[in-house]
């Protein structure tokens, strides 16, 4: 599923220029939730901080480089650049029913944004 045959990754435009910022101080970041595609419908998902790239266009988040699929995946928004694995990552949920079916059985949250996810959720 994760190079779904359909998706023509060349004709999704990927700007060198956007570099992983050099200050991610300086960049826009949100917490947002992010699941693995790649196995199936439900994958390792975890709630972490995700960098945006000046544009917008590009997300980065440990050390990995996505872009949108544009409508074109199935059950996923986003690509990992280098590996071409398919991603769900969207803004996490008030109820935590982040999982396509529902729930957040095995999500785990990255430390350095517990805190502050633990308040966005109350």
């Amino acid at each position: 599923m994760s190079k779904d045959k359909y998706i023509n990754y060349d004709q999704i435009k990927i700007d060198d220029d956007e570099a992983l910022p050099a200050e991610f101080k300086l960049s826009r970041s949100r917490i947002m939730y992010i699941e693995d595609k790649s196995e199936g419908l439900e994958g390792a998902a975890r709630i972490g901080r995700v960098f945006f790239s000046k544009t917008g266009k590009t997300l980065y988040y440990r050390g990995m480089k996505f872009r949108g699929l544009k409508g074109r995946g199935y059950k996923a928004n986003y690509f990992d650049v280098e590996t071409r694995d398919q991603y769900w990552i969207s803004g996490p949920r008030k109820d935590c029913h982040d999982r396509l079916y529902g729930g957040n059985i095995g999500v785990e949250i990255d430390s350095d944004v517990r805190e502050e996810y633990l308040k966005y959720i109350d």
